[in-house]
């Protein structure tokens, strides 16, 4: 009984590290925006729930394949970063043969999920996103440019129109839209990461932004962007993609990220930078929820 249960605890454990090679908070971002798209493309009413539940697997299987490869690309540098050093890739607790064989079966069974069960303008554009973050932006972007997280950020910026495709099966002018949100919310949501971090990247060599045009640099793209992005999110109002209550909610969101970003040229600190990105992630939760509760509560 108790060989049994150490057998139990070694499987348990090992599962666990395996999930954790999916990034499942990350994941979790990218799924929920996903599911939004889904949604706000059906005009009145709600979307086939057979097409919610197979698209939302699918393309959570294809993101956790793609984190999968981003964490054995990186297990090197993630090493030597307190942020990232636990992960079993960085621990050399799984190897590149368990992770690579990992990642292929759970981003095969996603692909086909989405092609077989969703459609497959889906699957082709989940794969491509799969290639733009493990790929082109892990191996390429990442070590080779500063500028890895703005031109990166077209892969992450995907899952609303990957969620709008699940349903319709193309792809809108309002589906772009929720792209641009997302992909003007990239850099100032990382950089504030980058800003506190700068210590770890320049150990690990990475190109990130502070590390090779300094802090101060790095403050004002974050304020620019930031405004960027206060403007990029008003569009779904301006197109009658949504309403007041939407357009309250980002107006209302936007001032504090916007105070945040002022804040953190003016009067820099790492937990403040520490509290921009937090509250980044909670900006583009609540920004997304807003669109949805707005769809269906639209004046």
């Amino acid at each position: 009984m108790k060989a049994l249960s150490l057998e139990q605890n070694r499987v348990a454990q090992r599962l666990l590290q395996y999930l954790t090679l999916t990034k499942p908070r990350v994941n979790t971002l990218i799924v929920f925006c996903a599911v939004i798209g889904m949604f706000l493309a059906v005009p009145n009413g709600l979307p086939p729930m057979g097409t919610v539940f197979f698209a939302t697997v699918g393309i959570a299987l294809v993101a956790g394949a793609a984190a999968a490869i981003n964490c054995l690309v990186e297990r090197t540098v993630d090493a030597v970063m307190a942020r990232t050093r636990a992960r079993p890739t960085a621990r050399g607790e799984l190897g590149a043969a368990e992770t690579l064989a990992f990642s292929a079966v759970v981003g095969g069974a996603g692909l086909v999920m989405l092609y077989q069960l969703v459609n497959p303008l889906t699957m082709w554009l989940t794969f491509a996103t799969f290639v733009g973050y493990a790929v082109i932006y892990t191996v390429l972007l990442k070590p080779m440019t500063p500028q890895n997280i703005v031109i990166g950020g077209a892969s992450g910026a995907m899952p609303p129109v990957l969620g709008w495709a699940a349903v319709t099966g193309e792809i809108s002018h309002d589906a772009l839209i929720l792209f641009l949100i997302i992909f003007a919310w990239t850099p100032p949501h990382f950089w504030s990461l980058a800003l506190y971090r700068t210590k770890e990247y320049a150990r690990a060599g990475l190109p990130m932004l502070p590390v090779t045009h300094g802090p101060e640099y790095t403050r004002l793209h974050v304020l620019l962007y930031t405004l960027i992005l206060l403007g990029v999110s008003l569009l779904p109002f301006a197109t009658r993609m949504s309403g007041w209550i939407y357009l309250v909610s980002a107006i209302l969101l936007g001032g504090i990220f916007l105070a945040y970003a002022i804040r953190l040229y003016t009067r820099y600190s790492d937990d403040l930078a520490r509290r921009t990105f937090r509250y980044s992630i909670v900006y583009l939760s609540i920004l997304f929820a807003a669109l949805l509760v707005d769809h269906y509560m639209k004046f």
